[in-house]
């Protein structure tokens, strides 16, 4: 082999293709890596195993809890209480004075319904099952 460029090169080339280079194994750092990578996957499966467990285990130890149905009149209670006196004064006060009568029947009846509705209706009733 020559001392020039070209032989050193191909000094090189015939080393790697051995599969020493620079006196390292090329075969032991490529069984290096899959044993890394298979421990690595290994460990990564085990955090997602031991980390799915308790999440499952503490829904089913929690109490359930259901919600009660409430029905229209049982939502909106208070505004269709308020809404119904309107109507009835609106009413009462057309019959009695037309345009006007109503306007202001309707204004009573929304004021007693509030009053009723949020002042005097007990609100905390006892019942019984």
């Amino acid at each position: 082999m020559g001392t020039g460029f070209a032989a050193k090169t191909e000094e090189i080339a015939v080393k790697f293709e051995g599969g020493n280079f620079e006196g390292g194994n090329m075969n032991t750092s490529l069984a290096v890596q899959k044993v890394k990578r298979y421990v690595a996957l290994v460990l990564i499966l085990l955090t997602l195993v031991f980390s799915v467990g308790p999440i499952s285990s503490d829904t089913s130890a929690q109490t359930r809890r259901y919600r009660r149905h409430r029905t229209f009149w049982q939502k909106h209670r208070d505004k269709l209480t308020v809404a119904g006196t309107t109507v009835g004064g609106a009413a009462i006060g057309g019959l009695a004075g037309g345009k006007k009568g109503a306007a202001i029947g309707s204004l009573v009846g929304a004021g007693g319904g509030a009053l009723y509705t949020y002042k005097i209706r007990k609100r905390h009733r006892v019942r019984r099952y």
